[in-house]
């Protein structure tokens, strides 16, 4: 992780927003060097003793001018006010008992509370007259009130403060410049605590601090970094400034909520960081454990008001491996991921590149790792249509990997807003979803899809004759003649031409087809009234009427049924006293690719009917796991 990597922008022909994005060459486009200062677990701790940086002398070299400056102004003051010049000061001065009083601050005695109703009782002693005893009686009450005895103790502090000889006199001749060299003296000692960077106290894990740095305004964070927490914070240059570029989910950073995207990174620990590469700033934290103190500038844009983030769920519908990305900002924190696998979305603040965890790795992946937004991602693979063929992969993988199909597509520019049928017929990307348990009274129906003797229809079969009271088979429609030994309802629906066609043309049908000119078909009715039963319905289908099944309210589980290698197809085959030929073998394994590479993102299981015991073992777990586990269906089912 010393190595860093650069963030393509998007260009306006491009697309909109920034971030990082494809361009039509290196020239064009706005390159970024981002690079995460997260610390690996196998470098010791160590933190850097602290040190003062050339910012801090330059604040220093002010205070020492600011002081010097204000002693001039105040020794000219000085001699302006000197006692001398005034005949009165200065007689004064050499006799300090001597003065001037003033009779209003003669001292005066205030009256004692007790003395005060001593008195008003005498008073009502000596009245004749009722009238005035009651109202002396009044007077008593109000004085015995706890109010007012204590605004008549506050009356005479006041007093008794300000019964004081007047004017007052120095105690001392220089009492003037005792006073101001006390001052400066405060003065100091206050710039000096605002420009020490004073450690963090120890039971104070995260803490903020805003103070004035070399003429800016600075925020002075401190933050507790563990070994086994990343910090998880990407930097990149941007001249000789340092910047955040980006807070990754699952960090101490993230944790803290001190550090923010755009803010300029001046010292960590005392070192100064500006001017230093983001390599350099790498192996500067690498070697940082435990409190860690960061000088920054905060960054100028508005921050939006702070919103808990909702996670949403997607299904993969391609292959991603960051270290084949040009475009990815920090490869480091890429997150390689296969076609279908579940990634849990928790921060889409960059609409170009998510954040998110796989499915069963939150524990083990401390840091939420980048992916390609879906609107990104559908842009670039839309440019690559425009551009190229189609061309073979560079890796076969397993059998159900999907193999390039050659014919030439029609080159079309993308627009993720007015070309939406583009977008989802041509361009995969993610599909939201959710988890859903199936009802013990409703399951889910079981479709079989593969390629001409792959085993499909076979495992039907044996479905519903091993376990006839849990399988069943949906009663098809058909325009042919009854039978004399065919029920209706039982063997087949038995419908007229136009009724059947009818229904077609309303939806009614999950397939349908003509054979020696009469019509068949499996509707969606007679596999809800199945389900209904509580039994559970198992289909063999075609791949045309996947998307009829899936946009129905079965929620149907779809297990495509692959065929091995050609050498244990053919060997398979013979068993059932077919001899097929190697192209008719060929003919079936390219079908699947084909069938895998159209229609895999529809699959929501896959097995590979190498030996039909195992294979049909493998089928009973999966249909007995929808009864035990919940599973992930598009969201679209649940709303």
């Amino acid at each position: 992780m010393t190595t860093s990597y650069m963030n393509g922008h998007v260009s306006e022909s491009d697309a909109e927003g920034s971030g990082g994005g494809p361009a039509e060459g290196p020239e064009e486009s706005q390159w970024h060097r981002e690079m995460p200062v997260d610390c690996p677990s196998d470098l010791g701790a160590r933190t850097l003793p602290v040190r003062r940086s050339a910012q801090l002398e330059r604040i220093r070299q002010q205070q020492e001018d600011m002081r010097r400056r204000r002693k001039e102004e105040e020794g000219r003051s000085k001699q302006e006010l000197d006692v001398n010049s005034s005949i009165r000061l200065k007689k004064l001065s050499q006799n300090s008992k001597i003065g001037i009083d003033n009779p209003t601050f003669d001292p005066i005695e205030g009256p004692d509370l007790e003395d005060l109703l001593m008195s008003l009782k005498q008073v009502q002693h000596c009245l004749g007259d009722t009238q005035s005893q009651e109202d002396v009686e009044l007077v008593l009450q109000l004085v015995q009130k706890t109010d007012f005895q204590n605004a008549f103790t506050i009356h005479n502090a006041v007093a008794q403060h300000m019964n004081q000889a007047s004017p007052p006199y120095p105690v001392m001749g220089r009492a003037q410049t005792l006073v101001q060299e006390a001052l400066m003296l405060a003065h100091d000692g206050v710039a000096e605590q605002e420009m020490t960077l004073e450690p963090a106290s120890p039971t104070e894990k995260h803490a903020e601090i805003l103070t004035q740095y070399g003429g800016e305004t600075v925020k002075i964070v401190h933050l507790e970094k563990a070994r086994d927490i990343p910090l998880g914070a990407t930097v990149r240059n941007d001249m000789d400034s340092v910047i955040i570029s980006r807070i990754v989910k699952g960090g101490a950073a993230e944790r803290s909520g001190l550090l923010h995207e755009g803010d300029e990174i001046l010292e960590i620990n005392g070192v100064e960081i500006r001017g230093k590469d983001v390599n350099e700033v790498f192996d500067i934290l690498a070697e940082m454990h435990g409190m860690l103190t960061f000088v920054l500038i905060p960054s100028l844009q508005t921050k939006p008001p702070p919103h808990k983030e909702t996670v949403v769920h997607v299904k993969a519908h391609f292959d991603y491996d960051p270290s084949d990305d040009p475009y990815v900002p920090c490869r480091e924190l890429g997150l390689c991921f296969q076609k279908g696998d579940i990634l849990h979305i928790i921060s889409q603040d960059d609409p170009n590149w998510w954040q998110a965890y796989r499915d069963g790795d939150e524990d083990n992946q401390p840091l939420a790792g980048l992916v390609p937004g879906k609107s990104f991602q559908q842009q670039r693979e839309a440019m690559k249509l425009t551009i190229e063929e189609d061309k073979e992969p560079e890796k076969s993988g397993k059998l159900w990997c999907a193999k390039k199909n050659k014919k030439k597509r029609k080159k079309i520019l993308f627009n993720a807003h007015k070309n939406d049928d583009y977008d989802n017929e041509e361009i995969l990307t993610y599909e939201e979803m959710a988890l859903y348990h199936q009802p013990a009274n409703r399951k889910r129906p079981i479709a079989l899809i593969g390629p001409p003797n792959c085993g499909q229809n076979e495992m039907r079969q044996r479905l519903l004759s091993s376990e006839p009271e849990r399988f069943g088979n949906a009663v098809p429609h058909t325009t042919r003649n009854r039978r004399d030994v065919e029920f209706n309802g039982r063997d087949y629906h038995f419908v007229s031409r136009q009724a059947f066609e009818a229904d077609v043309a309303a939806g009614k049908f999950i397939e349908s087809g003509e054979f020696e000119k009469n019509l068949y078909g499996t509707s969606i009715d007679c596999v809800r009234q199945l389900i209904n039963t509580g039994k559970i319905c198992v289909l063999c289908v075609h791949t045309q009427s996947l998307k009829v099944l899936r946009s129905s309210d079965l929620k149907p589980y779809i297990i495509f049924m692959a065929p091995p290698s050609q050498e244990r197809l053919r060997a398979l085959l013979a068993k059932d006293n077919k001899n097929p030929k190697p192209e008719e073998l060929r003919d079936i394994i390219e079908k699947a690719r084909e069938m895998e590479q159209n229609f895999g993102h529809l699959f929501d299981a896959a097995i590979v009917n190498a030996d039909q015991d195992k294979a049909y073992q493998e089928l009973l777990r999966l249909i007995n796991k929808l009864d035990t586990e919940p599973q992930w269906v598009p969201s679209s089912w649940l709303r």
